[in-house]
């Protein structure tokens, strides 16, 4: 009687335990983050003094330029008086491929013109169009307004 129970109830867990051992063997067969499609995170820290002359156009908002720096180079975007945004240029499209967005001439978004096409929001860095299925990486920044320097840094 005891070896009956005992059998009932290995086969009942046997049974029971296998949607939690078909999850586990899934999800042990996913990436969360595959490494190579993550955009390289390079350090980067710098200050720019947003009165010297090199700089006019992100005196207003809507205003942006690139510089060097990150793993394809920095976009920084005015979003108002006190709100700046910047953003890796590396595409998160195909990363090992390593392709450059670049702002377009409406200045809302930001393109891989040379790889797949992809088109970013350059107020959030989401990606709105194309295979790209992942924001640009996002830089800290930190506007000073009593000296009027903006940090840029990760």
């Amino acid at each position: 009687m005891m070896n009956r129970r005992y059998t009932s109830f290995k086969r009942v867990l046997t049974i029971g335990s296998l949607p939690l051992i078909l999850s586990l063997l899934i999800l042990a067969g996913c990436k969360e983050d595959d490494e190579d499609e993550r955009v390289p995170r390079i350090q980067t820290d710098f200050t720019i003094n947003l009165d010297l002359p090199e700089f006019t156009d992100l005196l207003n908002p809507g205003g942006w330029m690139t510089f060097s720096g990150g793993s394809r180079g920095v976009i920084i975007y005015r979003v108002n008086l006190d709100e700046f945004v910047a953003y890796d240029r590396h595409c998160t499209h195909n990363v090992p491929q390593g392709c450059r967005v670049n702002v377009e001439e409406s200045g809302l978004t930001a393109k891989d013109e040379d790889c797949c096409g992809s088109v970013f929001d350059i107020f959030t860095g989401n990606a709105v169009e194309g295979p790209a299925q992942f924001p640009l990486q996002a830089f800290r920044t930190q506007f000073n307004p009593n000296n009027n320097t903006l940090r840029v840094f990760n």
